[in-house]
């Protein structure tokens, strides 16, 4: 199979043939091409490394210090770590730029690295391209450094507690109300970071929990995606403990979903939803999302009378809207929360805090708060796509069959409808076409994405 290389970072398979596969010659030439740029705007850069629990971890990050200290770049390495929690490390220690080792929800199989700036967010699509292009023209010209000027490497080990107090210093989260309402959770780490960073957070918030799949060994016990058919663990746990809310992470720490307290899965679609219906309660703004998330959180956004705006798919593109539109929140429909006053990326433990939040202040249940926003259902299919073919083609064909006037192009083809709306856009992730449309009822979600595969 081949690279993917996104505004996503590049991801792949372990194993195989360079160029085809995450291999180490691959892992080199991208971190020596992004190390080589951060020369043009530091003398003496440095970089915060952080992985998540894959067992291929350890080696890729070996690579990348490598390779960064090879170019005389300092490395900071947190080891074990969230996404979130190297983005902001990023900021706190002034770093040049940080490198996240995580495929997010791919399989174990699967690797990947991400790169960020000197503010601890997603590097542009214009400095992306210009990485893929260094590393992939065979000429990488780097200058390495004598024996004397290479980077030198530091352990870091208090990042994760840096990014618990920061929540906890929140102006919207409050731990003595969190730990006064005697909340009960239980807690799906999926063998991987969550298990350190999601019990630290809970105990400073006074809450009650029960881990499942807590083991760091990297091997999921599960299909690491948060979608419902990968979580009836979790859905029965809530029950068995009698829990007030289920939680579950990706790997990485940088999506949500939810499992309300009837073990019913609450809607990755939703956690933004939730937790947007709290903040604005607080702070009125704009809200932003991508265009594949739900227009339920574009519904809540008007009975509070703010606007919500749509950006593409992918972290980088969100956030720019965010900053353009001054957003008070952001984030994406698979669970992705984007807070500004914590930092521009996103962040499960934040997301968490601000959900404890609403059902401590609410006196709610979560299956009561579901019930009171706007009810649609989405549907999310994928066929498998060759990358080397042109996805415009297959775009332009299915653009054809609707009325110009519905059709939105800015991230592959999505079709607004009166009531319902159907996307089909190429992945960032992955080597395969996603279909999601949703509807008022699962019917006619369905019948969408069948209308369009048909078309294909």
């Amino acid at each position: 199979m081949s690279l993917i290389k996104s505004v996503s970072g590049i991801r792949g398979t372990i194993g195989g043939r360079p160029g085809d596969n995450l291999t180490p010659p691959d892992i080199v030439s991208f971190v020596a091409a992004y190390g080589s740029c951060l020369f043009r705007d530091f003398k003496n850069p440095s970089v915060v490394i952080g992985r998540d629990g894959r067992i291929s971890g350890e080696m890729v990050k070996n690579l990348a210090i490598s390779t960064l200290r090879a170019l005389g770049i300092e490395v900071l390495d947190l080891d074990y770590s969230t996404t979130p929690t190297v983005e902001m490390y990023v900021k706190h220690a002034g770093a040049s730029g940080g490198i996240i080792i995580t495929a997010s929800h791919n399989p174990a199989q699967w690797n990947a690295l991400k790169f960020l700036n000197h503010k601890g967010e997603f590097i542009s699509p214009k400095l992306g391209e210009e990485i893929k292009e260094m590393a992939e023209s065979g000429s990488l010209e780097v200058n390495y450094a004598a024996v004397d000027k290479l980077g030198q490497l530091r352990q870091v080990s208090d990042a994760i507690d840096l990014h618990i107090m920061a929540i906890l210093e929140h102006p919207l989260v409050d731990g003595r109300v969190i730990a006064g309402a005697g909340l009960k959770v239980v807690v799906d780490c999926i063998n991987s970071t969550g298990s350190i960073s999601l019990p630290p957070l809970l105990d400073a918030l006074g809450v009650e929990f029960t881990l499942i799949n807590a083991e760091m060994t990297g091997e999921f016990a599960h299909n690491p995606e948060p979608l419902p058919e990968h979580l009836t663990q979790l859905c029965e746990s809530v029950l068995t403990y009698e829990a007030d809310m289920g939680i579950s992470v990706d790997p990485d720490v940088d999506r949500l979903a939810l499992v309300s307290e009837d073990g019913v899965f609450f809607g990755e679609e939703y956690t933004l939803v939730c937790v947007a219906d709290y903040v604005l309660r607080h702070q009125k703004g704009p809200l932003v999302t991508n265009l594949s998330s739900s227009r339920a959180l574009a519904d809540l956004a008007s009975t509070f009378g703010v606007p919500c705006y749509y950006a593409p798919v992918g972290e980088v593109h969100v956030v720019n809207e965010m900053k353009s539109r001054g957003a008070v929140l952001g984030g994406e429909g698979n669970g992705g929360i984007i807070d500004p006053t914590l930092h521009y990326g996103r962040d499960s433990l934040i997301g968490i805090a601000l959900v404890l939040m609403h059902l401590a202040t609410s006196g709610k249940s979560l299956s009561q708060l579901k019930a009171g926003y706007p009810a649609y259902t989405m549907v999310k299919d994928k066929l498998a796509f060759d990358p080397a073919l042109s996805a415009q083609g297959i775009l332009d064909k299915v653009a054809g069959h609707f009325d110009p006037e519905t059709l939105d192009t800015r991230d592959g083809l999505k079709v607004d409808l009166p009531d319902a709306w159907v996307q089909l856009r190429k992945s960032n992730t992955e080597p395969i076409l996603r279909v999601y449309a949703e509807a008022k009822t699962m019917e006619e979600a369905k019948a969408l994405v069948e209308k369009v595969k048909g078309l294909i």
